[in-house]
């Protein structure tokens, strides 16, 4: 069930308000394109600038539009326990499938810290639920060993891994087994992290390349290496340019191009520069995203 191309999704905005037409299009859309899964309201979906209001009612929308075709895993992080727990039990009672749960940010937990913070929510919500590691953002690192014990637990069922460190994952493989699924969190490193074991990618480039995403997880999945080294290839500079400001104003100015939203973001993420614009258009036009 939990496999492939899975879509970080942006949250739409127009003016002070979350564009729900342009979301409800946006989510149909990405299904129509094959991809394997929604992540509605992770960083890539302005989470620490939406509402607690906003975030469940975004999520919401996200499942009563996918309608069970595919799975939605909900961003539900804080860095407060008691409010991560808030947030899975009002996604579980908006339909989410399965919950991303982001290593708490800035307090800086230890390594119990964060054993508990996630034994917490585990025990708190019977969702499955994702660790999302990624140090660069959180400034904690959670250990193989921490994810080992976790993984004993009845809800813990695997991690998004944001740690641009492929060994990683055999790591990983080893301390909890083939069972523990291993999403890549970094679509530049997806080819790498498949081949040493992951089962996907939540992916920024699949808000606006869904197709080729998904038929490169799909050829990952079947063994095929070569085509997906081929799909990999073409879109890495997208995957580039996507990140040469802070995420998520570059690709909804991409999405903007296609006509998918306005690529309004919420401070302090502002809209990219004129030159990243010029190089976003022209890194499309090469993934036959646009014709010029």
């Amino acid at each position: 069930m939990f496999k492939g191309s899975y879509t970080a999704l942006i949250t739409p905005i127009r003016g002070d308000f979350v564009d729900e037409s342009a979301f409800v299009k946006f989510v149909n859309w990405q299904i129509e394109e094959g991809t394997h899964g929604l992540v509605p309201v992770g960083t890539t979906g302005e989470s620490p600038t939406l509402s607690h209001e906003e975030h469940v009612h975004v999520v919401g929308l996200c499942v009563r539009e996918a309608r069970g075709r595919i799975p939605v895993i909900a961003g539900t992080g804080s860095n407060s326990t008691a409010e991560a727990i808030r947030l899975g039990q009002q996604v579980k009672d908006a339909g989410a499938d399965a919950l991303l749960i982001v290593c708490p940010y800035y307090n800086k937990p230890s390594q119990e810290g964060l054993y508990q913070h996630f034994k917490a929510i585990n025990d708190a919500v019977d969702l499955p639920q994702f660790i999302y590691n990624i140090p660069g953002r959180s400034a904690v690192d959670m250990s193989v060993e921490t994810m080992a014990r976790l993984f004993e637990l009845r809800n813990i069922f695997g991690v998004k891994d944001a740690t641009a460190d492929l060994s990683r994952i055999g790591l990983q493989n080893q301390a909890m087994g083939s069972n523990f699924i291993q999403f890549s969190g970094e679509d530049s490193t997806a080819l790498g992290f498949n081949i040493h074991g992951g089962l996907g990618c939540i992916s920024v480039t699949a808000n606006i390349a869904p197709a080729a995403c998904a038929q490169f997880q799909n050829a990952c999945l079947d063994g095929d290496w070569l085509l997906a080294r081929t799909i990999h290839d073409r879109l890495m500079p997208l995957h580039h340019a996507l990140f040469i400001e802070p995420n998520p104003a570059p690709v909804k100015y991409a999405a903007s191009l296609l006509g998918l939203c306005t690529p309004e973001t919420r401070l302090p993420i502002v809209p990219v520069s004129d030159s990243v614009r010029v190089e976003i258009r022209k890194v499309m036009v090469k993934a036959k995203l646009l014709s010029k």
